[in-house]
């Protein structure tokens, strides 16, 4: 039995290694708020979150696959539910008792593997129950290939069957073992066989002929004997003690995983919910085909303040079809920083087939997601802060691969700025040539002024707004760089509340 909610064509792997970057996007983007919000308490719920959003999806067929079964999902919320939490029953049911442990011999391998699947039957039979019931609502080509599994896999004929083996494996009237016997009339070829079964009438059982048997008993103070024959139905059941034992395991595996993938869907459903607290909106993004220079959005915010600050955070709206770069400048404290994680936070939720925050978002498949930040000086540090930013660039450089998304928050403000300004420039040249899509934060005007004189198609240059009076929208707008970044807004602002 296979899931295949998560693919159409595999399981989920939530072990599966994350890219190496994953750790300084945890930090940059703070999506650990984001995983908190998504697990609701639950740290099954947050690992299963993690590994699906670093874990990200390459073609459009995948994601849009998830985003329908996430959509089944949000409209059958409370069957989804239901199924979640009879997968999470199975799979508790092994790990606090102890018939999930089969031991050594074949006879406490089938009586383990004989516990286990009586516990999960009932089980199966409440998932077929919903399978039959309910799958008429579910239109997602996920759920509806599940479902119809569960029926064709789990018919009537099947669990009759199962039940009866079951039944017979418990051995109430014993074991019938048959054997040949071998060299030196060694017993060889053991072999279990099925009951007699008991003719109903019991005229002819008493009145019909009889079959010849011979039989001998083992006293209870024969030691040796009740060994032997200990080890002699072992050899005879050993074969089906091996086999139901893989059966067990199959069920067990699939409960598993059907908790996996599920899981990742209750998280989503819970994000929403919190999303939907706030008044927030989501929407379902629409991949493009790598390569492509597909941006556009409406109303995009950053996820992580709204969940963090629990009211409803500034959106954007900007077009950047066709660029493969943007630079954004402007004022201090004007939501540039929280824009550049809007927008690395809605690739990553877009690459993990879910919704994203904004009322419309269209964006090209990029190969991976990378960060260069500016980092809060570390008193422990071996060599200076530039150097240590140069390092990290150097590390990223060996990570990146053809095609991806790097975001630059205030990079290499740490030197002067004409250095800073033509090392990020060298920097951004040598990515746009290897494909990758470029957001650059930054202060330094001499980087920003040469790309807004050779500003050309794939160049968007984008500035933190400001009224005129100072205030600050937190809105990002498309606008050339300025040489001032107004600091003394603030500064005036200070001193004239403390007056």
């Amino acid at each position: 039995m296979k899931v295949f909610l998560m693919y159409k064509d595999r399981d989920f792997d939530p072990q599966a290694p994350l890219a190496p970057q994953t750790d300084a996007l945890m930090q940059d983007f703070d999506v650990d708020i984001l995983l908190k919000a998504m697990s609701a308490g639950d740290r099954f719920l947050y690992d299963i979150s993690k590994s699906a959003l670093f874990q990200s999806l390459m073609d459009e067929g995948t994601i849009l696959y998830r985003q329908q079964v996430l959509d089944d999902s949000i409209r059958n919320e409370k069957i989804v539910r239901d199924i979640y939490a009879l997968a999470d029953e199975a799979v508790e049911a092994k790990r606090k008792n102890w018939f999930g442990v089969f031991g050594a011999y074949p006879g406490s391998i089938l009586h383990g593997a004989v516990r286990m699947l009586e516990a999960y039957l009932p089980m199966l039979e409440r998932l077929r129950v919903i399978a039959r019931e309910k799958q008429s609502v579910f239109r997602s080509k996920g759920f509806t290939r599940f479902f119809a599994m569960i029926q064709n896999e789990l018919n009537d004929e099947y669990v009759r069957t199962v039940s009866q083996y079951l039944k017979d494996l418990r051995f109430d009237s014993g074991v019938m073992i048959s054997a040949k016997l071998g060299e030196g009339n060694e017993l060889t070829g053991h072999a279990l066989r099925k009951p007699n079964i008991k003719d109903k009438n019991w005229i002819r059982r008493i009145l019909g002929p009889k079959t010849p048997s011979y039989a001998f008993s083992i006293d209870a103070r024969d030691e040796a004997g009740t060994r032997a024959l200990g080890e002699l139905r072992d050899r005879g059941i050993n074969f089906a003690a091996n086999a139901l034992a893989q059966s067990a395991d199959h069920v067990e595996s699939f409960f598993r995983i059907l908790k996996n993938e599920v899981g990742f869907y209750i998280a989503c459903l819970n994000l929403r919910e919190k999303l939907a607290s706030i008044g927030e909106a989501v929407c379902f993004p629409v991949p493009s085909a790598p390569k492509s220079l597909q941006l556009e959005f409406s109303g995009l915010y950053n996820v992580c303040l709204s969940l963090f600050s629990g009211k409803k955070s500034v959106g954007n709206d900007v077009c950047a079809n066709g660029k493969n770069l943007a630079i954004i400048t402007g004022v201090n404290e004007g939501g540039k920083s929280t824009f550049l994680r809007s927008v690395g936070i809605a690739q990553l939720m877009m690459q993990a087939g879910m919704f994203v925050p904004a009322t419309r978002f269209r964006a090209d498949i990029r190969s991976g997601v990378f960060t260069h930040y500016r980092r809060k000086e570390d008193r422990d540090m071996g060599s200076g802060k530039f150097d240590e930013e140069l390092k990290r660039m150097n590390t990223i450089v060996d990570q990146i691969k053809p095609h991806s998304l790097i975001l630059f928050n205030e990079s290499f403000a740490s030197t002067n700025e004409r250095e800073g300004s033509e090392i990020a420039r060298q920097i951004v040249s040598a990515l746009l040539e290897s494909g990758a899509k470029v957001f650059f934060v930054t202060h330094l005007y001499t980087f920003a002024a040469q790309f807004r004189e050779k500003a050309n198609k794939t160049t968007i240059l984008l500035r933190a707004e400001r009224r005129q009076d100072g205030t600050r929208t937190f809105r990002i707008v498309e606008g050339a760089p300025s040489q001032r970044s107004h600091g003394e807004d603030l500064y005036y602002k200070v001193f004239e509340e403390e007056v």
